[in-house]
């Protein structure tokens, strides 16, 4: 038994975006958050379609649903540690939230947004593995403004193994952080939506075309990790090794011992400025748009420029 890894674009949307398996999503929203009102039927607002392998460059990390009392829940899947996600999350709740009404429509009509952030990376200075993101008074600590919350599960600080998972949304974060290692159903995956999503994402259940996507997905996600890494280690090596070099010249003059010091704080200086020129120059050649690296790297319009005319 071998399982597709539900990190991917293709196996998110397949699993919790599947409008014929809703109750997939209905369980993984309500063990997660813990809702005063849990969710009783939903309505997935982009539910997973078949894909054609010519339009992966445009599938989507998200999966969109509303419940019956019109509150609004975003899920995303985030694979890469991506500048700026938190607030591109809070922008996407927001737009979201506003996008309610039309022109003229009253306030009273607007419904809570609720996001929640699969994350693959570290977001928080904290040990736990999911945090809540309220809008609170600061004096009082009073939840007043309820319509906007943001939720996070940073999978690599989850540690548990199976046979320490203890809730049910222990056992779902377990699911998307293991199932791609794993080559059985868990013995204590015992509700009905729990086993479906791991029915589902049984490589055995899916088409040619399916896979074909899939493990294009996970090649990308690979080499886009392995270009990372590598522009990260080359720029701080080159650097390094430029800056001490000139410290070590430059002590001579100003005492051999000082100048390598300095040297060493150059060259880690300009390896991280060469570190964003590299990734950046990945990025311009996959095609990301100017704005999107700025973003992304910190360095600014013109820099990137520069780096298009080389």
């Amino acid at each position: 038994m071998k399982f597709v890894d539900p990190k991917t674009d293709i196996a998110f949307k397949k699993i919790f975006g599947n409008e014929a398996h809703k109750s997939i999503l209905i369980e993984f929203l309500n063990e997660i958050l813990e809702l005063d009102y849990p969710i009783e039927s939903i309505e997935i607002l982009n539910s997973y379609q078949p894909p054609k392998f010519e339009g992966l460059k445009n599938t989507s990390l998200d999966v969109k649903a509303k419940d019956t009392s019109e509150r609004e829940f975003i899920v995303e899947m985030q694979v890469a540690k991506e500048a700026w996600f938190l607030q591109r999350a809070m922008f996407y709740s927001s737009k979201a939230y506003s996008q309610q009404l039309t022109i003229g429509e009253n306030y009273h009509k607007l419904k809570p947004v609720i996001f929640l952030g699969i994350l693959n990376f570290d977001a928080f200075n904290t040990s736990h593995h999911f945090s809540r993101h309220w809008v609170v008074n600061k004096e009082t600590h009073q939840h007043d403004l309820q319509d906007l919350e943001w939720n996070f599960i940073e999978l690599k600080k989850f540690k548990k193994t199976e046979s320490e998972l203890e809730t049910v949304a222990d056992k779902w974060i377990y699911f998307i952080q293991q199932a791609i290692e794993l080559d059985h159903i868990p013995e204590n995956a015992n509700t009905t939506a729990l086993k479906l999503a791991y029915e589902i994402a049984e490589q055995h259940q899916w088409t040619a075309e399916e896979l074909l996507v899939y493990e294009a997905q996970e090649m990308e996600i690979h080499r886009n990790q392995n270009v990372l890494e590598t522009a990260r280690m080359e720029a701080l090596a080159e650097g390094r090794a430029e800056g001490i070099s000139q410290g070590i010249e430059q002590g001579i003059s100003q005492g051999i011992e000082q100048g390598i010091e300095k040297g060493i704080e150059q060259g880690i200086e300009k390896g991280k400025l060469e570190e964003k020129q590299i990734i950046a120059k990945g990025m311009l050649v996959e095609g990301l748009k100017v704005e999107t690296i700025v973003k992304l790297t910190g360095l600014n319009h013109d820099e990137i420029q520069n780096l298009m005319d080389l």
